[in-house]
């Protein structure tokens, strides 16, 4: 049996509701519903919208309604049969059914406080037992409280609705004792129908809530994304810039000095120039293709790994720095990963490039490349001999090699030390698990 993805059912569910909220239930298959019921429900939502977009007008209808229904019930004489004076009780009668009526007009805006002004009129419809109709529009100020007020409030709203029916069993147990019972269950109707009603919109909210919420994260992560491919593509142009500007510095360097007392070896640096110029495009290219829209199958040059770092020593030494690269301890049978390739590459190439800028110009100048297996780690140490004026390593750029060498370190556990060595010159040591350490 399958299961829907949990995401993608929150998703249809809001799809309903906002067809819902929008067209009503005209979206949904017309097998639904019979004619009869659509049209019922056709005309229900046109009246939510209208009085959700015109709440003024809508109150203003209903109380006026509720007007007249009050002044025909005054009018037949009804709640003659319980008065003491039916001439003297005709004013208050006719006040206290534009009490109960009027009110309604800020019934969503004040709900309690328009019970409460009903309250004492309730309490005089009681005494003098009038028995007029209009006493029964508390019920609506309780549906409004339902919906927009606390649970708690609903409590205070009974006692105010109960006590006059409580009082009026005692004055007239032939009338009000049959009233009672039925005022009870209107109370109750009215007060499950707002409880509902409220719980309805709460849900809602919260449904569309969560689906700006979900949207939000969406979108950090999207952010949080582009920020990560951004620093790494700031990572990988740096790596690729400055070891080819270095190299191609110390040729242009060495081929001037060489042209006029040797034309054949400037003329070997300026070919070894062109051939780094060109490694460098083709680097930056593949580089910069990512930001594109490629297709999915476009060729992509792989990126460096361990095997190439002895076509990077090459490069080192046509720009004039001798290299030596020992491979200490057995490879793994299984190659590390791509990304820890990469890392190993890129610090050994920042590494020489910094030897290149800041070790001086002593004809002695070397570097030695140590890679190191060892039981699930790999570690690769670069050094030199190279005497450059005081803190010339710290202040001739701006750290941000060493930096992002130790970022690149960081992201798959390893660590990285930086720093002038015992025997002189400057050494720099990486140490990098090959694998995942268990979480």
């Amino acid at each position: 049996m399958t299961r829907s993805h949990p995401h993608r059912s929150f998703d249809r569910m809001i799809r309903a509701h906002t067809l819902t909220k929008r067209y009503g239930d005209r979206w949904r298959s017309p097998s639904a519903a019979t004619p009869l019921t659509g049209h019922i429900q056709r005309l229900s939502q046109r009246i939510r919208t209208f009085d959700q977009r015109r709440p003024s007008v809508w109150n203003g209808i209903l109380t006026t309604c509720w007007v007249l229904f009050a002044v025909l019930d005054v009018s037949s004489g009804g709640w003659r049969t319980v008065a003491a004076d039916p001439h003297v009780l005709a004013p208050l009668v006719f006040t206290m059914s534009a009490a109960f009526s009027v009110p309604l007009l800020w019934r969503r805006t004040h709900p309690l406080a328009v019970l409460a002004f009903m309250a004492p009129f309730s309490l005089a419809n009681v005494w003098t037992g009038a028995l007029i109709q209009a006493s029964l529009l508390q019920e609506i100020v309780v549906f409004n409280i339902a919906v927009r007020l606390p649970m708690r409030t609903l409590a205070w709203s009974g006692a105010l609705v109960a006590a006059p029916l409580v009082i009026a069993s005692g004055r007239f147990p032939e009338v009000w004792g049959r009233l009672l019972l039925p005022h009870v269950w209107m109370f109750a109707i009215a007060a499950l129908a707002g409880i509902l009603v409220r719980t309805r919109k709460e849900y809602t909210e919260a449904l569309l809530d969560r689906a700006d919420r979900l949207e939000r994260e969406r979108d950090q992560q999207a952010r949080l994304a582009a920020a990560a491919e951004r620093t790494r593509i700031a990572r990988e142009m740096h790596d690729i810039i400055g070891h080819n500007l270095s190299v191609i510095t110390s040729l242009a360097d060495g081929g001037s000095y060489a042209a006029a007392r040797s034309p054949e070896r400037a003329a070997q640096a300026l070919e070894a120039i062109g051939t780094t110029s060109r490694q460098a495009l083709a680097e930056l290219r593949r580089l910069l293709g990512v930001l594109r829209d490629q297709p999915e199958d476009a060729d992509r040059t792989p990126q460096p790994t361990l095997d190439d770092i002895d076509a990077l020593l090459a490069g080192v030494r046509r720009a004039g720095l001798p290299v030596r690269l020992d491979v200490r301890g057995t490879p793994p049978a299984q190659p590390p990963a791509p990304g820890r390739q990469l890392t190993a590459y890129r610090v050994v190439q920042e590494s020489l490039t910094n030897t290149l800028k800041h070790a001086g110009t002593s004809p002695s100048l070397a570097a030695d490349v140590t890679l190191t297996y060892r039981p699930g780690a790999l570690e690769a140490l670069v050094t030199d001999n190279g005497n450059p004026p005081r803190n010339e390593r710290n202040s001739a750029g701006t750290g941000q090699g060493i930096t992002g060498m130790r970022a690149r370190a960081s992201l798959y556990d390893g660590t990285l030390d930086a720093g002038p060595s015992a025997e002189g010159g400057w050494r720099v040591r990486l140490r990098l698990p090959l694998e995942d350490s268990p979480s």
